[in-house]
């Protein structure tokens, strides 16, 4: 309890650093309002703590910049309840906060978090274990363990301009409480630009070289769907298949079966250049705005021309704020990236990353919740 009531106090004087009224009372009171909800859940955390601890819209930016800074930091420490509630079950999130004397500076700076954190009670052994070597009930337990993570690839400015600390003077609002002044201008408001969540693309290949990993992968674009509100997700073999709306069925079977129905080419060859060409041409312009981090997952196994895959890949990584390359191989005894495709692509791939076993997936998440601390 001790240790839970010091890490909030550390939360709040870093709130009123940053500008967030802080009273010590309402930090008593998120004590109290945390004993009601799950700390294993991130959203049930950070919902409790803003209820109470922010009290104008302005302040929003600022607090989320905050608590996503406190909830990832590496430094971790354990937090036990406040009230007795039962353990999490295995493959549960643990809710870990950190000292605050390395959290943030003035300007929301964090350290990136060292790969490889262990971000949940693994008592069944399976997050160092290969997908494809999962049992059913142990692909119950990843399925769970994914659920749980946060994707959070940063914010990115829109070009609205809304209320806000910023640079620049808001003449209009200006103008407009000058009248109750009787034209005279008491305060010059400001006004900062908007900031969204970035969103993220999700191109996976499901063709026969892939297919001992396809079903997790696709417990992980329905995870990604679930936890990150601007998700596009697309399968590929031989062609091309949306899967964004399959992906919106609240149980994980229900969402695997709508998908796979609505793929034709299961299991068959490999032309991810064609595959990614498509894509621009059909769907490019619609779901890359925004600046959005791509994640193509795939064994670079590719029955195409070279080139046309290094040319395609060079085009997307252009079109995206981050291309991040999942390869379920890297880590398997005796691989190295040698084929002619992967060695066309690689040289325009910003993250060339594993992705076959729970814990990758948790530093997959970590590495995206550090690309961007402050909004771009």
């Amino acid at each position: 309890m001790s240790q839970l009531l010091d890490n909030l106090l550390a939360f709040g004087r870093i709130l009123r650093r940053e500008g967030i009224e802080v009273h010590p009372g309402r930090v008593l009171d998120v004590v109290e309002a945390l004993g009601h909800v799950s700390l294993a859940v991130r959203d049930e955390v950070y919902h409790a703590c803003r209820a109470l601890l922010v009290h104008r819209h302005e302040q929003l930016v600022i607090f989320d910049r905050v608590f996503e800074a406190f909830w990832r930091r590496h430094r971790n420490v354990r937090i036990d309840p406040p009230f007795d509630r039962p353990r999490t079950s295995p493959g549960a999130i643990e809710v870990v906060l950190e000292e605050a004397s390395d959290v943030a500076d003035s300007e929301g700076n964090v350290p990136a978090p060292e790969r490889g954190v262990k971000i949940w009670s693994d008592q069944g052994g399976v997050a160092d274990r290969d997908f494809a070597a999962l049992t059913p009930d142990e692909i119950v337990e990843a399925r769970e363990a994914l659920s749980r993570l946060v994707w959070n690839p940063g914010m990115r400015r829109t070009r609205r301009w809304i209320r806000g600390r910023g640079t620049r003077i808001d003449l209009r609002r200006a103008i407009a409480e000058s009248l109750r002044s009787g034209g005279d201008v008491v305060t010059l408001p400001t006004r900062t630009r908007r900031l969204r969540p970035r969103p993220l693309v999700l191109l996976c290949d499901v063709s026969g070289s892939m297919e001992r990993y396809s079903r997790m992968l696709l417990h992980f674009a329905h995870a990604l769907t679930s936890r990150h509100r601007r998700v596009e997700a697309f399968l590929f073999s031989t062609q091309l298949t949306r899967i964004t709306r399959q992906l919106c069925a609240r149980r994980p079977d229900e969402a695997i079966a709508a998908v796979s129905r609505s793929v034709p080419d299961w299991s068959g060859g490999t032309r991810i250049g064609g595959a990614i060409k498509e894509f621009h041409r059909r769907w490019g312009r619609r779901v890359l705005n925004g600046g959005p981090v791509v994640l193509l997952i795939s064994d670079g196994w590719d029955r195409g021309d070279p080139e046309v895959l290094g040319a395609q890949i060079a085009r997307l990584q252009r079109r995206c704020y981050r291309l991040v390359w999942l390869n379920p191989l890297i880590g398997t005894a005796g691989y190295s990236p040698l084929t002619r495709g992967l060695e066309a692509a690689l040289p325009y791939v910003d993250d060339f990353l594993p992705a076959r076993t729970l814990g990758n997936f948790a530093d997959l998440a970590a590495h995206l919740n550090a690309l961007s601390t402050r909004p771009t």
